[in-house]
């Protein structure tokens, strides 16, 4: 079943939303609206059987955490359309920080929000188009506000809750308006301000900036001192041979 929905907050003007009981997964759901936004358009789902994360990793999702998708027609190429991420980023930033102090969160390179050094919420970034600009683009976004998913193996960045961490009961409805207003916040800015802006809002929030760590891009693993992004959104390393710009990898402190 599927209903629009109303009451739960501002939301900001220009943008739809879509509530949906049960589907396989918000980024598949949009995918198959995609031929027919009129606008950009969250998709919020209550319970999703096939979620997934980047590179096709499982996303476990209990019902009472978010689940949602945002897919529009931005006027970018693909690299362009690729930087929302950073948008996303910052947004989620400022939704959460409502809810708990924002010291404890920090942003992980390429997709990720961290609280208290544990995952509390992850970005997934989709795109088609065969021109210069992309058809669309959906940004996936999962948030565990009520629970923390059990059975995950990442001992690393485990996986926390905001609930865990003090954040209170949050409705996921309640907490999609915040997001969806605070995105749409971001956007305005990057119209404004260009992507300067948005990239030094997201370093100012970044995880272990200026300290060791490392990327992990499949071919092999390169170790440095993290810099900064640049303006491609790239990492960028020190490293022991200069400075190393990753386009994507896995980062591990």
């Amino acid at each position: 079943m599927s209903t629009n929905a109303s009451g739960h907050g501002p939301w900001p003007e220009g943008y739809a939303r879509v509530v949906l009981d049960t589907i396989d997964s918000t980024m598949a759901e949009a995918m198959r609206r995609a031929p027919d936004i009129a606008r950009p358009t969250w998709i919020m789902a209550k319970t999703q059987t096939a979620a997934r994360g980047r590179r096709g990793r499982k996303w476990v999702v209990p019902q009472g955490n978010l689940n949602a998708t945002l897919i529009f027609r931005p006027e970018a190429t693909a690299s362009e359309a690729a930087k929302r991420s950073f948008l996303a980023a910052n947004a989620l930033f400022q939704a959460l920080s409502i809810y708990v102090p924002a010291e404890k969160l920090s942003l992980k390179w390429p997709n990720d929000v961290l609280l208290s050094g544990g995952k509390v919420a992850g970005i997934l970034l989709e795109s088609s188009g065969q021109g210069p600009f992309v058809d669309w683009l959906s940004i996936g976004i999962g948030v565990n506000l009520r629970h923390t998913p059990q059975g995950v193996t990442d001992t690393m960045f485990p996986p926390t809750s905001l609930s865990a961490n003090g954040g209170g009961d949050i409705d996921p409805m309640d907490f999609l308006s915040t997001l969806a207003d605070a995105y749409a916040t971001q956007e305005a800015k990057l119209l404004r301000l260009g992507f300067g802006r948005i990239r030094d809002d997201w370093m100012a929030k970044a995880a272990r900036l200026g300290e060791v760590i490392t990327a992990r891009t499949g071919r092999e693993d390169v170790t440095g001192i993290f810099d900064s992004i640049d303006h491609d959104g790239n990492l960028v390393l020190i490293t022991g041979t200069g400075p190393r710009a990753i386009p994507a990898a896995d980062v591990f402190f």
